[in-house]
């Protein structure tokens, strides 16, 4: 048999293993997960959540064909003092946030860990404030604690 790429045989696990490998690294996901790159460059640093204090509430323009001022605030991380962008969720949200508050951030769930929808440059939400679910704010259910 010839023109054959792959080798095969009783003795070709190896040369198989080592094959796969090489070509794996041209995967983007791959390269990405086995350097470490999303922990590295992470302003959570791998982690799922992360408390910050609101530095100060801003618009986001959103993209194309939308037209609206998306609510977001500045947020310094405890961990680390990076400044990250924070998308508020429900209609009025904004409203219980006030500047100096503690939140917890999550990210916001777009494709690969970016910014999700019309929302330019912000990948992260805010779910909690002061301790206190905004959801259960938003709903009535519970008081925001003052700080």
């Amino acid at each position: 048999m010839t023109g054959k790429k792959s080798p095969y045989g009783l003795f070709a696990a190896r040369k198989l293993r080592r094959k796969r490998m090489k070509f794996r690294w041209s995967q983007r996901e791959f390269k990405v997960r086995m350097l470490g790159l999303k922990k590295k460059y992470d302003p959570l640093e791998g982690a799922p959540m992360a408390r910050g204090i609101v530095l100060e509430k801003v618009g986001v323009e959103a993209r194309q064909p939308n037209s609206a001022l998306r609510k977001c605030v500045r947020v310094q991380l405890v961990k680390n003092k990076k400044v990250v962008t924070a998308f508020v969720p429900r209609d009025g949200g904004i409203l219980y946030i006030d500047e100096h508050d503690e939140v917890i951030i999550e990210g916001i769930g777009g494709p690969r860990g970016r910014s999700m929808g019309d929302i330019p440059g912000v990948r992260y939400r805010v779910v909690m404030v002061n301790g206190v679910s905004l959801k259960a704010i938003w709903e009535g259910r519970k008081q925001k604690p003052r700080r």
